[in-house]
């Protein structure tokens, strides 16, 4: 019911300045590990590569629509089709993809292999 009208809220912060939700989230907090759960658009990942250049890890977790259906997802035009909901689909090289379509087995071990990854960098 309200994510058009966040959609647009968003859209219009980030015209304004494109790393306002980035700065917002990190601001007065040092991490050794950021897992940025939402990223939607490339103005996003740019930010994050900037600002902290190549510890930078992107992550891409996706099902296929079949998946998404079963889940009860229903396309919505206007919504899903928005950049908020689209705008990482091309033009990032994600480090990661992890694919997340109900096979518990299979996403146990993309997950275990990332987990890894991150700790053997601290």
């Amino acid at each position: 019911m309200y994510r058009q009208d966040m959609i647009r809220w968003g859209e219009e912060k980030r015209r304004a300045d494109p790393g306002f939700f980035c700065r917002t989230v990190v601001e007065g907090v040092a991490q050794p590990v950021w897992v940025v759960s939402d990223t939607r658009r490339l103005s996003d990942v740019e930010w994050f590569r900037d600002v902290y250049g190549d510890v930078v890890q992107t992550v891409r977790v996706v099902a296929s629509e079949e998946t998404r259906k079963r889940r009860n997802w229903v396309f919505v035009a206007g919504v899903d089709d928005a950049e908020s909901e689209c705008g990482l689909d091309q033009g990032v090289a994600f480090d990661w993809v992890i694919t997340n379509d109900g096979d518990e087995l299979s996403l146990d071990g993309q997950l275990e292999a990332l987990l890894q990854s991150v700790r053997s960098r601290l």
